[in-house]
């Protein structure tokens, strides 16, 4: 409004006095301004007296109402009854003229205006703040819901694992820490999904393995106490309940040696030994075996005696387990063929047959548990099919290999190394 009234006295109210508006045009001319504005506007000359009103014809003295009134920039609260029917607020500036003060323009705006307007523009700065508040409410939920939203994938997916559907799979299209733990879940179902159903396929063979011998002895063992059995063929059915029931103590022992080894791995007491002399007592604990089938074992060491650094007791059990498989697919009047050869830090074993031999599709899958050649089911009848398991563990549990080549109907070489005794 100051500004305003010194625009109002610089442009307008001094032409009066370069004799450019009469005081008729200048009345004229405050009253257009006033509508423009749409503020009451007084012309007041020197000695006080407003002789232009823009809403009004009356002359009057202001000096007899108030004397400093034009000497104040700033009123508030003016009323003059009669002429001033509500409080207004009020901005005063001179007209000057060749350096000299000649009248003073006065801006009148009513206070229930200026008050309307202030809450016109709280209002206003209000519901800008409530867009705002809006707006920042939406973003924020739309952000939770693009960030909850794989929380709520994963959630789900954990939910079908624990119901058991491992075939579910958990998709994440980000690049970021949920994409990492979407792949580490996915991983952890996939080892999750590989146990079950090894413990599903481990829990059927041990069900069907345990049931056969079972049934064999119940059915035998029933015939005898009926008396169904003659005299003479008694001791045949006590052998044959005699074979299965330690078929079922080896299959047994076989179990509890993977499960220590599933549980805790293998526990190793290492020490220094002669491998030769651990091959020799082994070998001679198949002598009535090997008698029976007439299969003779042939030892070819690379020196007298070779000392290697391992679990006695594991290597002991590992070189019977391949002596039994052996001798089982060996020919009758074949040869078994042990040998131990030493390159640098390694000691080599190698024991051979010239038996019926592993195909190729096999070859891969003797180191499964559980895992019989169909050939072999017809004369291995008391093996398990963990025993090259073990071996397999054991021989991964010192660090080392083992490999086996094997050709169909001429034989099979198995070769195991560990380190030579510094």
């Amino acid at each position: 409004m100051a500004d305003r009234a010194v625009g109002l006295a610089d442009r307008y109210i001094v032409r009066f006095y370069d004799s450019k508006y009469t005081l008729r045009q200048m009345r004229d001319q405050v009253t257009m301004l006033s509508d423009i504005l749409g503020q009451r506007i007084w012309i007041i000359n020197s000695k006080n007296k407003v002789v232009v009103d823009s809403e009004s014809s009356k002359v009057f003295d202001l000096g007899e109402i108030d004397p400093e009134f034009v000497y104040n920039t700033y009123h508030d609260d003016v009323y003059i009854e009669d002429i001033i029917e509500e409080k207004m607020l009020a901005v005063t500036a001179p007209v000057m003229y060749k350096f000299e003060v000649k009248a003073y323009v006065c801006v009148l705006y009513p206070e229930r205006e200026i008050q309307n307007a202030s809450i016109r523009q709280m209002n206003g700065l209000n519901l800008l703040l409530l867009i705002v508040c809006l707006f920042v409410a939406i973003a924020f939920f739309v952000i939770y819901i693009i960030a909850a939203y794989p929380t709520r994938k994963i959630r789900k997916a954990a939910l079908e694992y624990a119901g058991g559907n491992y075939s579910y799979t958990l998709k994440c299209r980000t690049h970021d820490e949920y994409n990492d733990l979407t792949n580490a879940i996915n991983y952890m179902v996939g080892q999750i999904k590989q146990v079950d159903d090894y413990q599903k396929k481990f829990i059927a063979n041990v069900s069907h393995d345990f049931r056969s011998p079972l049934t064999s002895i119940k059915g035998y063992a029933e015939a005898i106490k009926d008396g169904t059995v003659p005299e003479e063929a008694r001791n045949k059915y006590l052998d044959v309940i005699l074979f299965e029931t330690d078929r079922l103590s080896k299959l047994t022992s076989d179990l509890l040696d993977l499960n220590r080894i599933d549980a805790r791995g293998l526990m190793l007491e290492i020490t220094s030994f002669d491998i030769n002399e651990s091959i020799k007592k082994t070998a001679a604990s198949f002598e009535v075996t090997c008698l029976k089938k007439k299969i003779s074992i042939e030892l070819s060491f690379a020196s007298k005696s070779t000392f290697v650094d391992a679990d006695l007791g594991r290597i002991q059990q590992v070189l019977y387990n391949l002596i039994d498989n052996a001798i089982k697919f060996s020919k009758p009047q074949s040869v078994i063929e042990i040998e131990t050869e030493e390159k640098g830090t390694k000691a080599l074993i190698r024991v051979k047959d010239h038996g019926e031999g592993i195909s190729r599709e096999n070859i891969k899958r003797i180191w499964e548990r559980f895992y019989k050649q169909d050939s072999s089911r017809g004369k291995d009848k008391k093996g398990t099919g963990l025993g090259l398991s073990i071996v397999k563990e054991i021989i991964t549990a010192h660090d080392e290999n083992i490999n086996v080549i094997s050709t169909e109907g001429v034989g099979t070489e198995f070769t195991f190394t560990l380190p030579i005794s510094s």
